[in-house]
This record gives C-alpha cells, structure tokens and sequence, in this order.
C-alpha cells in the first residue's frame, strides 16, 4: 500500500517561489535539514520536469545518521529518483544526472521518444555514448496514469512516497485522492508578486469536492520558520 507525503516550503503569503520555473531560494538550512530527513524516510520520491529544470539537481542524503538508519531498515542509501514528465523533454545535461541517485522517468509512449532523440542529438553532438540515465522507466500511453503508475510502485515494494512538487503534481495526486499527509515549512517573508506561483494549481481541483480537511498532527518552531504536519482526511 502507498503512502505519500508532499513536502513543500512556502512563504507567508503562499507562495513556493518568486516566479513561474524559478528555484526557490528562500528556505534555510533549518528547512534543508528538514527536507533530508524526510527524504531518507521515503523509497522513493517524485518530482515534475519543471522543479528539475528549475534546480538542476536533487537533494542528495549525506547525513550519515540518516545514511545508517537507512542502512538499519535495509534500503539503499538513496531513495529513488522519479522525475514526471509527459513530454519527455529533459535536458541530459542536467547536473542531475551526475549525482549519486538512482533515478526513475515517470513519461508516456512520446515522451520516451523524445527523450530517447535527446540523448542520441547529445550523445552524437558530444561524441560519447552513454545511456545511464533512468534505472527504471514507467511508461504510460498518452497521459500520466497515476492510479496505474502507483500500483506499478506498489509492485516494486516502493512503499512510502515523498512528493517533491511543483504545483501541476500536488494538485494532480490531491485531485485524484493520492496524497496521504503533507509537511508545509511556513518561510518568515512575504513575496507579494502577482504572478508568482502558488503550491496549488486551482484549475486541476474543480472536479473534486472541495473543501478539503486536514487533521493537524504536528508543530514544531525552528528559528523563524514554523513546520506543520497535516493528515489529509478522506
């Protein structure tokens, strides 16, 4: 059975960045480490095309007490790495792919191809011939099948599930009853730009009953930033 936790830091007024497909650079180390914790509880964690290409990179567990009780609950040091994109289209020169991850590709029967031409274009323009980019590859037809992709981790023994964003994603999996619980850092500014994106994509929730409850389980203050556990109640 999955379980799945969304992650998500935001700032006073909402927002996880101060424009559309800009990393976010506001949260500190307190959240960071908060970040890493709950990554190293995950098998495996997800995040869309566009929070790659905003950061380039994942975060990468490094805290050995994190690294040993890992170790301790026999799973590799690493979670699993799953990027969504129904397109396909990542650049495979991201520092990404470099890091010390296994990595996944959640995609459709295009986006494979896609990606397959980018690594040959990369491959040929570059003169090298390397395909080890995605351990694993899920596949669906035309769109993303998130009912059919969580039984397929399911399968896998990927059981616990961190949701990493952006807001197409959470909105997605809350639309369709997938999230369980969710860590929200609340980030000490207020970034007041019309255009900046909120953690929810609202067009995605209008065809599920909305209000929807939460079961606040936990509080905790860090410094200046304050950490909430919300259940969602089904």
């Amino acid at each position: 059975m999955i379980h799945t936790t969304a992650i998500i830091a935001i700032s006073i007024d909402g927002k996880i960045s101060t424009a559309i497909n800009n990393p976010a650079r506001f949260s500190t180390k307190a959240d960071l480490e908060h970040l890493e914790t709950q990554i190293s509880l995950c098998d495996a964690i997800i995040f869309g095309a566009n929070t790659l290409r905003a950061y380039g990179t994942s975060l990468v567990i490094k805290n050995p007490e994190l690294l040993q009780q890992r170790k301790e609950n026999h799973q590799p040091s690493q979670p699993l790495n799953i990027v969504c994109s129904a397109s396909g289209k990542i650049n495979p020169q991201l520092p990404f792919f470099s890091q010390p991850l296994p990595r996944g590709l959640l995609t459709t029967s295009q986006g494979i191809i896609n990606f397959e031409e980018n690594i040959r274009d990369f491959n040929t323009k570059n003169n090298v011939n390397s395909d080890n980019y995605f351990e694993q590859v899920f596949i669906n037809e035309n769109t993303i099948n998130w009912q059919e992709f969580f039984i397929k981790l399911t399968n896998l023994n990927y059981k616990k599930i961190g949701i990493l964003g952006g807001k197409e994603l959470i909105s997605s999996l809350i639309a369709e009853n997938l999230i369980n619980e969710i860590w929200l850092t609340i980030c000490p500014l207020i970034i007041g730009r019309k255009f900046a994106p909120n953690f929810l994509n609202f067009d995605l929730l209008q065809e599920i009953n909305l209000p929807i409850n939460l079961k606040l389980l936990e509080v905790k203050q860090i410094d200046q930033e304050i950490f909430l556990h919300y259940l969602i109640l089904k």
